[in-house]
């Protein structure tokens, strides 16, 4: 059976109308009106316009896990996540900003990155691209070099979490953050379970 791989792909559509309705101080909502194929109806969707983001799973040498507790004001919680950030310094690579988003919130530098997982976390309201990395081989960072946290983050809280632990938040429903569950799910595949994380630069396909 010939079938085609499973595999996300790009495709083009004829956008006949394309507009900001809203600019706001992070990111923008767009509203666009489109076809898929030249005999569609146009429809009209809007969508938030978001720079992206990368997210870190870092793993010590006893399989635990870094996880930082965060007030999200959105949804009224606080929520326990991986380390995360905004990829909203120019001309910053992605592991360069996920090397810096973990130093900053959990004062750790780590010699050994590689890629977990690639997503979309909201495709159908948001242009928000996420990759997590994995994170190993970590030390802390130097004293003169740590990051006043600030906003939300200054009362982060930091916890060190075995993988087993945190799988049974994930099931258990504990967790929600879409970044902490797929990275623990991810980081469990290659730190026990023999898969290979893909190379630091690997294309975000």
């Amino acid at each position: 059976m010939n079938e085609l791989p499973i595999q996300d792909n790009d495709r083009q559509v004829t956008v006949q109308g394309h507009q900001t309705v809203y600019r706001g101080a992070i990111w923008n909502v767009k509203r666009d009106t489109f076809t898929i194929e030249s005999k569609d109806t146009p429809m009209t969707r809007e969508y938030i316009q978001h720079p992206g983001a990368v997210a870190i799973v870092a793993v010590d040498t006893q399989q635990r896990i870094a996880m930082i507790k965060q007030y999200r004001h959105p949804v009224r919680q606080d929520c326990w996540e991986i380390p995360a950030g905004l990829l909203d310094v120019d001309s910053e690579s992605l592991v360069a900003t996920a090397q810096r988003e973990l130093a900053e919130e959990t004062d750790l530098i780590a010699t050994d990155w590689s890629v977990l997982v690639d997503h979309y976390p909201s495709g159908g309201s948001s242009s928000e691209a996420i990759r997590i990395f994995l994170a190993q081989d970590l030390k802390p960072v130097p004293k003169s070099q740590l990051h006043t946290r600030e906003a939300e983050e200054h009362h982060l809280v930091f916890r060190w979490v075995h993988i087993d632990d945190l799988l049974d938040a994930v099931m258990a429903g504990d967790i929600g953050n879409t970044n902490a569950v797929a990275g623990i799910l991810a980081a469990d595949l290659v730190v026990r379970g023999g898969r290979t994380a893909r190379h630091v630069d690997a294309p975000f396909r």
